[in-house]
């Protein structure tokens, strides 16, 4: 498990009304709101276009250095509004995070390794989660959650609760699956053991001819 960057951006303070809202996106800049436990009066402020694009780029979970009007704030970008036709930022919510806090998000995973059942078995790899919603304080907030799947046989699975969850409360089920590994399209998981089985007795068979063979050469001599 990793721990995010800290991204350091600057923010404007706006107008609230429908027609500067419109000259702002004009002008490439995103109108959005700042709160949090700790904030009395929401912030109402924009920041540049690209500024916001660079933060979304990345997957993981964003954490940024806000300075407004002066002020630095430790955030979390928690929501992003598209418009449906450009696909272009038009509205962005940070949330002020307080180290007494506990804040509620999802977090991404990232699945690092081969199967040895897709690799060995020609078995299928599903992953039904693709992020992890949790509860937590601000200095336990992770980056991401790297999953390892090389271990992993056909119909072996990693579940929410094989996680390293220290500091942490998951929202989801213990239960819930991140990944599978099924098998080859037509076959079933007992059908692909089995055959696994009698590889491994058809390779012992083999090895105990070997020795046989190399007993009697030794008898010969």
């Amino acid at each position: 498990m990793s721990y995010p960057e800290l991204v350091k951006i600057e923010g404007t303070l706006r107008e609230t009304s429908k027609k500067a809202n419109r000259e702002l996106r004009a002008a490439k800049r995103v109108p959005a709101v700042l709160y949090g436990p700790e904030i009395e009066e929401n912030v109402n402020f924009s920041i540049d276009e690209l500024e916001l694009e660079r933060i979304l780029r990345k997957s993981q979970t964003k954490l940024q250095e806000l300075t407004v009007d002066g002020k630095v704030y430790k955030t979390l970008l928690k929501r992003t509004e598209f418009d449906p036709v450009t696909d272009r930022p038009i509205h962005a919510d940070f949330y002020v995070l307080s180290d007494n806090h506990k804040v509620t998000l999802r977090v991404p995973f990232r699945v690092t390794g081969a199967a040895r059942g897709v690799v060995e078995s020609g078995g299928r790899l599903f992953q039904p989660m693709k992020y992890l919603r949790i509860r937590v304080l601000p200095q336990y907030i992770p980056a991401e959650f790297v999953v390892d799947i090389t271990p992993l046989k056909i119909g072996q699975s990693i579940h929410v609760g094989d996680l390293d969850l220290e500091g942490i409360v998951p929202i989801d089920s213990l239960t819930r699956t991140i990944v599978n590994i099924r098998p080859p399209k037509g076959k079933l998981v007992s059908e692909v053991l089995d055959d696994d089985e009698d590889e491994d007795a058809e390779d012992a068979e083999g090895a105990e001819g070997d020795e046989e063979s190399t007993e009697e050469s030794s008898a010969e001599e």
